[in-house]
């Protein structure tokens, strides 16, 4: 799969920064298996119609759901990361228009709403989350899937491996940092976390609507 490698666009760093899904080391394999049967389990059980991945990166989820048969899209804010998007779409087989360049704040009710909402990986790098899970709330047609890193373990892990020590750990992009009861407990404003994960080194959340979406 093509993947962004560290690029950046409007000094915002884009994509994957590694294909990790691709790696041949044993231990981000290990790891990417976690997230991996974890995303996997929840979406089998939820057995959405469709999909829209906000933050779809290099559109390795969607191409996967796609190719199942879900009715599956994604987004990103990248114009970069969408043409790799597209470009991995059309080596699989499937069509390029599985993917739009759109933010995360600008996703609308009706043109991108969809039974399943999927946002790994984005919400620590956006400056308003707040904006972004009000923005979500638009468009999660009964269920939604977030996950970002969790920290300080993240830092830890990466400090552990020798990368990017100078930045204590910090990978480059993640402008915000979530431990797992502070991701919970921004979410739960806006939805109703069902279920929390923790497969090394992630946090993620299925969640519901709520009945009174938070104002």
């Amino acid at each position: 799969m093509k993947v962004a490698g560290g690029l950046a666009e409007n000094g915002v760093i884009i994509g994957n920064t590694f294909d990790k899904y691709g790696s041949s080391n044993r231990i981000v394999r290990h790891m990417v298996d976690g997230f991996t049967r974890t995303l996997n389990g929840w979406v089998d059980a939820l057995s959405p119609e469709s999909i829209h991945e906000v933050g779809c990166g290099e559109g390795y989820w969607v191409v996967q759901w796609a190719g199942r048969g879900i009715a599956a899209r994604g987004s990103d804010f990248s114009s970069q990361v969408i043409r790799m998007a597209r470009d991995n779409a059309v080596r699989n087989g499937l069509s390029p228009d599985l993917f739009e360049v759109r933010s995360i704040y600008d996703v609308a009710s009706g043109r991108d709403e969809a039974e399943l909402v999927v946002c790994c990986e984005v919400f620590e790098h956006i400056e308003d989350p707040e904006a972004a899970l009000k923005a979500l709330q638009r468009i999660v047609g009964r269920d939604l899937i977030l996950s970002v890193p969790r920290e300080p373990l993240w830092r830890a892990l990466n400090l552990a491996r020798g990368r990017y020590v100078a930045n204590l750990g910090n990978t480059p992009g993640h402008i915000q940092h979530w431990s797992r009861a502070k991701i919970v407990s921004l979410v739960g404003r806006y939805f109703d976390v069902v279920e929390v994960a923790s497969p090394l080194p992630w946090t993620m959340l299925r969640c519901t609507k709520k009945a009174t979406p938070a104002a």
